[in-house]
C-alpha cells in the first residue's frame, strides 16, 4: 500500500518531533501494510515554511535509518502546499517540490473557504504540467456547505485525497458523512493517512478501507489503492465522471 501524504518527517512541522517519532510512525505504517510512505510536511503557511532543501535531506536520513533498522519502508519526498496566489512560481523555482519525482502535487486550502483565486491558480499549475491533488476536502466547511465548488473543479482536471481518518469517523459523524458522499459521487481519488503521530493522529489507513469496502464494495477499494499506485509511477489515474454531491431528504413531521 502507498501513502501519498503523511507527516512522518520529523522536525519540520507539527508531525514527528524526534527522529524516534519518525521510526515508532514507520513501524506503524509497516503494520498497515504500507510500504512507500511520502513525507509532505505543511509548506506556504504562516507557521511553517520546509522548502525543498529542508526536506530532501530529512528523507535521505529518514531512509539510510529504516534500512539500519531493517524497516521495511521507503518514504519519499513531498510537501502539503497552502495555495496562494503565486504557487506555481515555487514550483517553478525549486523550494516547492511535487511529490516525488512525479507531476502530482498536495494543495490544501484553508479549514474554512475556497480562496477566490482557487480555479486561476490550479489552472496555471495544471497549464505547466503538474497535477493537483487537493487534500482533505471532506474537511473543509465550505465545501461540506457548498461542494459544487469541489465538482467543478475535479471536472476541470483537479484530483482530491480523503483522510482515512475521515472516512472512518475520527473526526465525527458530519466529516464522516461527507466523505462517503465524496467517494459514491466520485469526487475523490484517493484515501491517504495525514497522520501526524502514532497516538491522537494515527494512519487508520486498514480501518477507512474497511469502511469503503462494506460501503461501496472491493472494486471501488482497489481503485483508490491503484490510483496512489499511479501517482507514484507518474502514470494517469481512473475514475468514473464526477457527479453531484446527493443532498440528503429532509422530513418533515407535523
Amino acid at each position: 500500500m502507498i501513502d501519498l501524504h503523511s507527516h512522518i518527517l520529523f522536525g519540520v512541522d507539527d508531525g514527528a518531533q524526534t527522529i524516534e517519532d519518525s521510526v515508532a510512525m514507520a513501524r506503524a505504517a509497516v503494520a498497515e501494510g504500507i510500504s512507500v510512505i511520502y513525507a509532505t510536511p505543511h509548506h506556504l503557511t504562516t507557521r511553517y515554511e520546509n522548502e525543498r532543501d529542508v526536506v530532501l535531506p530529512k528523507v535521505d536520513e529518514l531512509n539510510a535509518e529504516f534500512a539500519r533498522l531493517g524497516i521495511d519502508l521507503v518514504v519519499k519526498p513531498g510537501q502539503e502546499l497552502r495555495i496562494q496566489g503565486d504557487l506555481l512560481e515555487g514550483l517553478q523555482e525549486g523550494t516547492s517540490i511535487p511529490l516525488g519525482n512525479t507531476d502530482y502535487m498536495l494543495v490544501e486550502f484553508p479549514s474554512n473557504h475556497v480562496p477566490r483565486y482557487t480555479e486561476r491558480v490550479l489552472f496555471d499549475i495544471q497549464s505547466a504540467g503538474y497535477k493537483p491533488i487537493i487534500v482533505h476536502p471532506e474537511r473543509n466547511s465550505d465545501l461540506i456547505q457548498n461542494p459544487d465548488k469541489l465538482l467543478e473543479l475535479v471536472q476541470n482536471g483537479v484530483l482530491t485525497q480523503v483522510t482515512a481518518a475521515s472516512v472512518a469517523g475520527h473526526f465525527g459523524k458530519k466529516i464522516k458523512q461527507f466523505s462517503r458522499q465524496l467517494i459514491e459521487s466520485n469526487l475523490t481519488h484517493f484515501i491517504a493517512s495525514d497522520a501526524h503521530n502514532t497516538t491522537t493522529r494515527g494512519f487508520c489507513m486498514q480501518e477507512a478501507y474497511k469502511e469503503i469496502e462494506k460501503e461501496f464494495g472491493f472494486g471501488v477499494s482497489e481503485v483508490l489503492k491503484e490510483n496512489a499506485r499511479m501517482v507514484d509511477r507518474n502514470d494517469s489515474v481512473i475514475g468514473e465522471p464526477p457527479m453531484e454531491v446527493r443532498k440528503k431528504k429532509k422530513f418533515w413531521v407535523f
